[in-house]
């Protein structure tokens, strides 16, 4: 149930070990930490600019263009071709794949994101994979614990499926779209190609090639002086 493959192309990552085909996908969050410590080497192949941080544990592919004010804290994989914005913040155990744009005010930990992904505005990605072209709007946050500090659940349908992570945000298909200042509850999966619409609260499991539309009621009145 919930294998990588039926929501990640995982030909569009150097990483595919991480996703056994017995697992659920999200159990890959379980393993990066061990996984960088194993193959992680450091070294950086594009040019650092002045005002920029790079710690210990950090490799940097070729093409890929760091701003002034980025942080990289380590242990962190950074692909080719990547843009890594002013003020983007990448903590402990975070992988990046190919021509990635990870943006301004972005924060991401313990996460895998596959080639091709978009974080460019004031996003949080924490305990969450994100597939081959995925994007995020600006503002959308990808919430990783619950507010009771509990084991994190899969809700599908009536079952709540456990996942044995006391952190985990979200699955994003290739493909998919979350729409601005959307927010991502704990342990929802979000399938290949859907769209979420802007200024949308979800939780659970969105199938793939879905539109998750958001209304709101809106009031005009006249104003009292």
């Amino acid at each position: 149930m919930f294998p990588a493959r039926d929501y990640l192309d995982l030909t569009h990552t150097k990483h595919g070990i991480l996703f056994p085909d017995d697992s659920p996908v999200w159990t890959a969050l379980a393993r990066i930490e061990s996984y960088l410590d194993f193959r992680l080497s450091r070294e950086i192949r594009t040019q650092v600019p002045p005002g920029a941080y790079i710690g210990e544990d950090v490799f940097i592919d070729e093409g890929t263009v760091l701003e002034p004010g980025a942080v990289i804290k380590g242990p962190a994989w950074i692909g080719r071709n990547c843009q890594i914005r002013t003020g983007c913040y990448i903590r402990e155990n975070v992988i990046i794949g190919d021509g990635c744009v990870l943006g301004n005010s972005c924060e991401f930990k313990n996460c895998v994101v596959f080639d091709g992904c978009e974080v460019p505005h004031y996003n949080y990605v924490g305990d969450s994979i994100l597939g081959h072209k995925a994007h995020l709007g600006a503002g959308v946050v990808l919430s990783n614990v619950r507010l009771d500090r509990l084991e994190v659940t899969v809700k599908s349908g009536s079952d709540l499926i456990p996942t044995s992570l006391r952190k985990f945000g979200a699955i994003v298909g290739d493909y998919a779209e979350i729409g601005c200042n959307s927010v991502i509850s704990p342990g929802s999966i979000i399938g290949r190609r859907s769209v979420v619409y802007p200024l949308t609260h979800f939780s659970g499991v969105l199938e793939a090639d879905l539109l998750l539309k958001t209304r709101q009621t809106q009031q005009v009145v006249k104003r009292r002086r």
